[in-house]
């Protein structure tokens, strides 16, 4: 499955069908600080309610990005960079927590959403034992 962005699509919109296709990733847009290093999450969130084309700090034109499963983290968040000018980060699912999936953004989008699956199934079976204690 193929999400197809487009400039004409509000950033929260953006957000639901990527959550739709990946359940346990989450895709966060931020405003770009000049001393902020890629790392630093507590950048101010984008306006959601915003078009793409109103939020883009870059214009090479009406350029789509097409996000796939086999597409890592890294080229995902790349793209809305390079196309729009948007600092994006891929956050993925732990239990009841985002981790934000720097040291893992070589993985593809499959796989992050994969194994927060995995891992969030696993903590709420752990918790499911520990009630029935």
């Amino acid at each position: 499955m193929t999400i197809k962005i487009e400039e004409l699509l509000k950033i929260s919109e953006i957000q639901e069908q990527f959550s739709m296709i990946f359940p346990f990733l989450k895709l966060e847009f931020f405003k770009k600080s000049p001393q902020a290093s890629p790392l630093v999450i507590k950048q101010p969130l984008i306006n959601i309610n915003k078009t793409l084309a109103e939020s883009r700090t870059v214009f090479k034109g009406n350029i789509e990005i097409n996000i796939t499963p086999e597409m890592t983290v890294s080229e995902l968040e790349k793209q809305f960079n390079d196309i729009y000018g948007l600092s994006t980060q891929v956050f993925r699912k732990s239990g009841n927590i985002w981790l934000v999936t720097t040291v893992t953004d070589k993985w593809t989008l499959a796989e992050q959403n994969r194994q927060g699956e995995i891992i969030t199934k696993q903590v709420q079976e752990r918790k499911s034992k520990l009630d029935e204690l």
